[in-house]
């Protein structure tokens, strides 16, 4: 039987048990999980397998395709250039990449371009995988591109589109990769093992992802198909959802088994997909948000900037889910009041939570009214009522909520 490693709070304790029990049961194969509260590990956890076959155990250094909690480092990146005074989050994208004024986008701002807002949600359909894996021409063709809405006047998820975008506005700007910045800026500085384009030595400790479905991609609703119904409210949001579809890499049936263990896409640079990490990688990294601005004692965010995260964008039917999302700035956002039936249900309402996830369960999120990060990735992606990661998130909350016992 898997055992489960590393340390945690005895105040954790159901969440340990919970995770050795989803080994035990094959409900995991390989994971881990990972929160700090105040800047302190109060959970560090790993264990299982790389592998169904059980012929590889998960190590502590154990990496895995974390597919969209990428797009939670993309935009500290950003927010990165933006305390350090080198972007004006207000400024036009194009005073950094001046192609991108190109088809009446001369206004749209890169606070537009990192919280899903600048109408750029997928290509102009239709599109490929392998159009993606071209990231100069792919990249090219959304500065190009017409907005599908004015930018700044609705929100839609830019599932594939986010990390060309936000990975080239980080290249214009210090003339590096996204993934040379991350690993010179934020991974490096904070011991974090996240790593956005691996080398091919990196290979061994990356873990086999296994999709949740035979297509593999996001478990979002469908497409509509038929004409717009022109009483329907939501006719607008339908319209989008369907050329996102089309537009986008993310949604296209394929291989999945194959592509995400792929040497190609394993090397790829792509800001929203492709990142490797553990659970203490990506939670070192979102320690930076929940605790201040600093994370193993390395300052990478001013209070004020952090605030700007919490600047709510838009709220409303986000049309890639056909859910309510609140877009902060690079991040989604708790509901403030009462829980929602948007991507993450299980979510607790929050002041200060911003968060974001990947396909399969990986989960990202930044509690600053707690002070607290919480991270968990997994290879065994799951959806729907068989996601565990709502499991863990009640458990962990459920535990800061019951009184300490006496020593």
């Amino acid at each position: 039987m898997a055992e489960i490693h590393g340390t945690w709070d005895p105040r954790f304790d159901r969440v340990a048990e919970l995770l050795q029990t989803n080994f035990a049961s094959g409900g995991e194969v390989g994971a881990s999980l990972y929160v700090s509260i105040d800047g302190e590990a109060v959970i560090d956890l790993w264990g299982g397998w790389k592998d169904e076959d059980h012929s590889s155990p998960w190590e502590e250094d154990t990496i895995v395709n974390v597919f969209s909690g990428s797009k939670t480092v993309t935009s500290l990146a950003v927010l990165i250039l933006a305390d350090r005074g080198m972007i004006d989050l207000d400024a036009p994208v194009a005073d950094y990449w001046p192609e991108f004024a190109q088809n009446g986008k001369q206004k749209a701002t890169v606070r537009h371009l990192i919280s899903h807002s600048v109408g750029l949600p997928a290509w102009e359909p239709p599109f490929s995988i392998d159009e993606a894996m071209d990231i100069g021409a792919s990249t090219a063709r959304l500065a190009a591109q017409k907005p599908w809405w004015e930018p700044g006047t609705r929100a839609s998820y830019h599932a594939s589109s986010f990390g060309h975008l936000n990975g080239e506005l980080v290249r214009r700007v210090t003339g590096r990769s996204l993934g040379q910045f991350i690993a010179e800026e934020i991974a490096g500085p904070l011991q974090a093992d996240f790593y956005l384009g691996l080398t091919d030595a990196q290979f061994p400790i990356v873990a086999t992802v296994y999709p949740a479905t035979d297509e593999g991609g996001p478990k979002v609703p469908k497409a509509a198909t038929a004409p717009a119904d022109p009483d329907d409210g939501l006719a607008v949001e339908r319209e989008l959802s369907q050329r996102t579809r089309l537009g986008s890499f993310s949604g296209q049936k394929r291989d999945a088994l194959a592509l995400f263990n792929s040497p190609q896409w394993r090397r790829t640079q792509f800001g929203g997909s492709t990142g490797h990490a553990n659970a203490r990688g990506l939670g070192r990294i979102m320690t930076v948000i929940a605790n201040g601005g600093v994370s193993r004692g390395r300052r990478l965010l001013s209070p004020v900037t952090i605030a700007e995260i919490f600047r709510e964008q838009f709220a409303g039917i986000d049309s890639y889910y056909m859910k309510p999302i609140h877009w902060g700035t690079g991040y989604a956002l708790a509901p403030v009041a009462t829980q929602e039936k948007g991507p993450l249900p299980f979510l607790r309402p929050g002041k200060r939570t911003a968060y974001w996830y990947g396909t399969g369960g990986a989960l990202s999120i930044a509690d600053a009214e707690r002070g607290m990060a919480v991270s968990y990735v997994m290879n065994r992606c799951q959806s729907g009522r068989a996601s565990l990661n709502g499991a863990y998130y009640t458990a962990i909350y459920d535990a800061l909520e019951r009184p300490r016992a006496a020593p």
